[in-house]
């Protein structure tokens, strides 16, 4: 990383919104689900599935979490009726869970019991490490009742190997990711590639297992890392999936395509689009740079 593009990430909450908003339209499909149904519909002409992100998180008031629920209702309703390839995943404290834990649960029973109506999954995504346990709870009391629903295991948390071990033991579904949130070090792994080497060792682990498994990374090492895995296990195509952001390495998702792998991409609109956006420029700081580069000189 550059001392520019270092400066740039320390900087991004003194960032004008616009700016920040000339990312989003890389990486979000728009404010409207008609703008993401859009967007999953290319995606799936291209031979890829998707999964539909409502934008939103750290929700504090029940309302609020209600009116997220209501949505996610549409977005099924929506992906049934357009015959589209695709599933959901939702965010637990968009759900309520800084609110009240069964609260959270019970606003995400009734979206999962919809989509298990409809043929459809649901991902709950992992936040940071607070939620951990919680989410875990909630999603193994999901799991029991629906089987349709799967958590997200983050490489650089110490504690995903053991987590792992506590799968269920049929149905098991998970997308296992690097982790994005800023964690002390008492909880996380701190070194690049240490966080590289847990990854390989947790999806290792996870095919073992029997789990299926959603590879989510754009990082070609670990996705030339897990080619390897699937052919030295002998997994089947059914039994994993490659899972990337839009607007991230699209010629990386047609070449993992092109090989006959199934890939996912993670489909985010709304509203709150801006925290989101920060978040990806935080992750890629090159990219930060670029955009500032491109506002400097007035394009």
């Amino acid at each position: 990383m550059s001392l520019f593009d270092r400066a740039v990430v320390t900087g991004l909450p003194l960032v004008p919104k616009f700016v920040v908003g000339k990312v989003a339209a890389r990486y979000v499909a728009g404010e409207t689900l008609d703008s993401a149904v859009e967007a999953i519909r290319e995606l799936n002409e291209d031979g890829a599935s998707a999964t539909v992100d409502l934008l939103g998180e750290e929700v504090t008031e029940r309302a609020t979490a209600e009116k997220a629920a209501a949505e996610y209702h549409r977005i099924l309703e929506r992906i049934v009726a357009d015959g589209l390839d695709c599933n959901i995943s939702v965010k637990p404290t968009q759900m309520g869970l800084e609110i009240d834990e069964t609260f959270c649960r019970d606003t995400y029973d009734g979206v999962v019991a919809a989509a298990k109506e409809k043929g459809l999954f649901v991902r709950l995504d992992m936040e940071d490490h607070t939620t951990i346990d919680a989410t875990l709870r909630i999603f193994r009391w999901l799991h029991d009742r629906y089987g349709n629903v799967g958590p997200v295991f983050q490489s650089y948390m110490r504690r995903t190997l053991r987590d792992i071990a506590e799968m269920p033991a049929e149905g098991a579904n998970v997308r296992l990711c690097k982790g994005i949130y800023i964690e002390p070090r008492e909880v996380a792994w701190q070194g690049y590639d240490v966080v590289r080497l847990n990854f390989l060792a947790a999806l290792e682990k996870l095919l073992r297992q029997g789990v299926y498994v959603g590879i989510a990374t754009h990082d070609e090492y670990l996705i030339c890392g897990a080619v390897a895995l699937v052919d030295k296990l002998d997994v089947p195509r059914d039994q994993y999936e490659f899972q990337m952001l839009l607007g991230v390495e699209p010629a990386l998702r047609r070449i993992l395509l092109a090989g006959g792998h199934p890939l996912r991409v993670y489909v985010p609109y709304g509203t709150d689009w801006y925290h989101y956006s920060v978040r990806r420029l935080r992750e890629n700081p090159k990219l930060a740079g670029h955009v500032m580069r491109a506002m400097l000189r007035g394009e």
